[in-house]
């Protein structure tokens, strides 16, 4: 097979097994998107769902999040862990909002990546899933999945980016890194991950990867 044809194995199995792609974080705005991305860091989709309605019932708006405090967000974010950090990030950024944007999420990934705890990858989701700008948010999936099927070293989360981005069609990242989280839940975790279910690792995987998995089998 060549990187070509691997590519497109990629593609199409992807878009078989995951035509739809739901955005995993319950949201309504991008206002509510980028706090929930922000609480996503080092938590689960799933765990930040239950949490965000605590949070949104009492501020769904920059206005209303700079009138809680800092420790009034921490207490009610604790459960998604690194709550010191994130409640900051999530009252100063809604303070900047305020301030520099008249209270709207810019459309700029400049301007995103400069609000308090929002790094790379939360601007980029943001651009995907509330704007629709193609961009190739890189999570630890993404990274695993990159490596696994031989398209990138695996050096850094920037690299697998910069080769997602060159070897996918610019209209298909929005989609396709949604359905590489998808893919990497579902059939190629980090943890008990069973090669036999894994079609794309099996057809297209880094050999040394493929090896190293029978050796500990074995």
């Amino acid at each position: 097979m060549t990187k070509a044809e691997k590519v497109q194995f990629v593609i199409d199995t992807l878009e078989e097994l995951y035509p739809e792609t739901p955005i995993p974080l319950d949201h309504k705005d991008p206002y509510t998107l980028l706090i929930a991305v922000l609480m996503s860091a080092q938590s689960t989709d799933a765990r930040v769902n239950t949490i965000t309605p605590l949070l949104f019932d009492k501020a769904d708006n920059p206005y209303d999040m700079v009138k809680l405090t800092v420790d009034e967000i921490r207490d009610i974010i604790k459960p998604v862990g690194l709550s010191p950090m994130k409640s900051k990030g999530i009252y100063g950024l809604s303070k900047i909002l305020i301030e520099k944007h008249n209270g709207e999420v810019p459309i700029d990934m400049e301007a995103l990546e400069e609000l308090p705890a929002v790094g790379h990858k939360t601007a980029s989701v943001v651009m995907a899933q509330a704007f629709d700008i193609p961009t190739f948010p890189v999570d630890t999936h993404i990274h695993r999945l990159m490596y696994r099927w031989n398209l990138t070293n695996g050096k850094s989360v920037t690299q697998t980016e910069k080769d997602a981005k060159r070897l996918f069609p610019k209209e298909l990242w929005n989609k396709l890194h949604l359905q590489i989280i998808y893919y990497g839940r579902e059939y190629s975790p980090a943890r008990g991950w069973k090669l036999e279910n894994d079609i794309i690792t099996k057809t297209v995987g880094r050999k040394s990867v493929i090896d190293d998995y029978y050796k500990k089998q074995a």
